[in-house]
């Protein structure tokens, strides 16, 4: 395996793209790029399956950077490594003056033991917060290093015709750091990622399980979710379970504080601007059947698409929950951690790159979507530059939606004929903004 990554590698950085077009001829370069995709997909279908079989925790990507950093050195780029741990940034100057572009894929992979039955399937196997587990690309950032180390070799042998600049953010932790450590796009432009050069706009894309191959879909405006995660503790006084008299008890209270949660999103915000969830995931409290415990404490998230919204929903919590313990002579710890902001999609920038999509997957197959309440921290760098994320097809074609296997699951599976798409839009999204420019 090790020969045939170095054969690859090898491969990828004396590759040579001759002929290139002019700049100034949209359709000409389009159609250039198109038959530079098409050669190098089998090229990008076999860095998948190695990042696939070999994936990596959140700041701990460290054998698929140094496959990434050997790949853009083999280029020519400019290369710099251990940014923000394990992140990879490789620097495209080209030969003509023009705006500095980012392009952003994500390396981490997750805690999940892979079900799906494929050849490249990964044994890997961890301890994560001391349970065993598996370590799985359940998230298809496999393909998103893939697919940008294809965009990169394919403008990298544009390089002299290239109007400007192309920075290339290959980012670590994006699933979240360990606990205790820093990581991911936030600390990746804490130190100076979007600065050196100073970059005007980014993009991003992320390959979708519930999309159909060849389609890309985008909303202007806010399109994934804030997150926030909540931690309430609630301050009861313990007593015998058969006398409950005796004590406070804080796993009623509990209860009532999560009904309570729940009215705040039913009766107190306004769903019509924006949706909002607010989600109990993990209770504790108590060691037997017949004590009623002292404490409970209580793990959650909210999810916000509106940054207005998020400041007031964040009060009604805190009130929330204090009052409802208050009334049952309880007392209430409430803590509400800062997670990523929204993921802000710039609707000038993306109005500007409309006919980008169209024109790369057909106007069809580019799908004006909703919001949705997951979240990204590609928001950090869109919080930064003005920045366009979009979501590519990855579920086979004919596939019902509802048959297709969720993120985040054992059974997570993509097409890899939706990636090709992704090395186009990336590549034309670059020279169609500097030709704009």
């Amino acid at each position: 395996m090790k020969k045939l990554l170095f054969l690859l590698l090898s491969f990828a950085g004396s590759f040579v793209l001759h002929g290139q077009p002019s700049l100034v001829e949209p359709a000409a370069v389009h159609s250039y790029v198109d038959k530079q995709a098409n050669a190098l997909e089998q090229q990008v279908i076999e860095w998948r399956r190695h990042f696939h079989e070999h994936p990596e925790l959140s700041n701990r990507e460290f054998e698929t950077a140094k496959i990434v950093a050997s790949h853009l050195e083999g280029l020519g780029l400019e290369v710099r490594t251990g940014v923000a741990h394990t992140g990879v940034v490789g620097i495209l100057r080209g030969g003509k003056p023009g705006p500095v572009v980012a392009l952003r894929a994500d390396m981490d992979a997750l805690p999940v033991t892979e079900r799906v039955d494929l050849p490249f399937a990964s044994k890997v196997q961890t301890t994560y917060l001391g349970e065993a587990s598996g370590v799985m690309h359940a998230c298809g950032h496999d393909t998103h290093v893939a697919m940008l180390m294809g965009a990169a070799q394919i403008l990298a042998g544009m390089n002299d015709e290239l109007e400007g600049t192309v920075v290339f953010l290959f980012q670590p932790a994006e699933e979240g750091a360990p606990p205790g450590e820093e990581g991911g796009a936030e600390l990746m432009v804490k130190e100076g990622a979007l600065d050196d050069p100073k970059v005007d706009v980014v993009f991003g894309l992320h390959i979708n399980s519930k999309t159909e191959v060849g389609n890309v879909k985008y909303k202007p405006g806010g399109t994934m979710a804030a997150v926030n995660r909540m931690v309430i503790k609630v301050h009861g006084k313990q007593t015998h379970g058969s006398q409950p008299w005796g004590g406070i008890d804080p796993i009623t209270i509990s209860a009532q504080i999560i009904q309570g949660l729940q009215m705040i999103v039913s009766r107190q915000m306004e769903l019509t601007k924006e949706p909002l969830v607010i989600s109990i995931g993990k209770i504790h409290g108590g060691v037997r059947s017949n004590i009623i415990p002292e404490e409970v404490e209580m793990i959650g998230t909210i999810r916000t698409l509106d940054t207005d919204m998020q400041k007031d929903v964040h009060e009604r919590i805190r009130r929330t929950v204090t009052n409802i313990a208050e009334s049952w002579g309880a007392t209430a710890d409430v803590e509400i951690e800062r997670g990523y902001p929204v993921t802000y999609n710039d609707p000038g920038l993306t109005a500007k790159m409309l006919p980008t999509l169209q024109s790369t997957a057909g106007e069809e197959h580019v799908i004006l979507s909703k919001a949705i309440t997951g979240a990204e921290d590609f928001s950090f760098f869109a919080e930064k530059v003005p920045g366009l994320f979009l979501f590519l097809g990855g579920m086979p074609k004919g596939m019902k939606e509802e048959d297709a296997a969720p993120h985040h699951t054992p059974d997570f599976y993509i097409d890899e004929s939706g990636m090709k798409l992704g090395v186009k839009l990336l590549c034309n999204l670059t020279l169609d903004y500097m030709g704009k420019q």
